[in-house]
């Protein structure tokens, strides 16, 4: 099922993330499936590091969108980052399809989560994990 975050369709929203609105963003649209949300992505050369290859800090803010929207998702709140670690174990290719699937567990005020960016025969090229503190009131 097509998720829908709280401020999507919003005048000025432009998150580099997921908002449509933003020309030079990734934007990423997610799917959530029971306790998991993914997005699917294919990215070009205008997200290239090396030839070829997609660099990996975008790789890094997908994860990163996925595993914070999933918390927003559950809990109604914007959801900031407070620690990241990535793991490249793969290369993320320009111009295929990828998927990026995100887990959170429980918390009340900071939420651990974790994802995985899986290439299209279902292998890992990129982990992720994060803590995030939810926030009552909008920055």
């Amino acid at each position: 099922m097509t998720a829908v975050l709280p401020w999507s369709g919003r005048p000025g929203h432009h998150c580099f993330g997921c908002s449509p609105a933003n020309p030079g963003g990734l934007r990423l649209e997610f799917t959530a499936d029971g306790d998991t949300l993914a997005a699917e992505f294919t990215l070009g050369r205008h997200f290239e590091s090396y030839p070829g290859v997609v660099h990996g800090g975008i790789t890094a803010v997908i994860c990163d969108e996925t595993m914070g929207n999933l918390i927003v998702l559950r809990h109604g709140v914007p959801a900031l980052t407070t620690s990241m670690r990535t793991r490249y174990v793969g290369v993320v290719g320009v111009g295929r399809t990828y998927r990026c699937v995100a887990r959170a567990t429980s918390g009340t005020h900071l939420v651990p989560a974790s994802a995985e960016i899986l290439d299209s025969h279902g292998q890992v090229v990129v982990t992720a994990t994060a803590t995030y503190q939810m926030q009552r009131s909008s920055p």
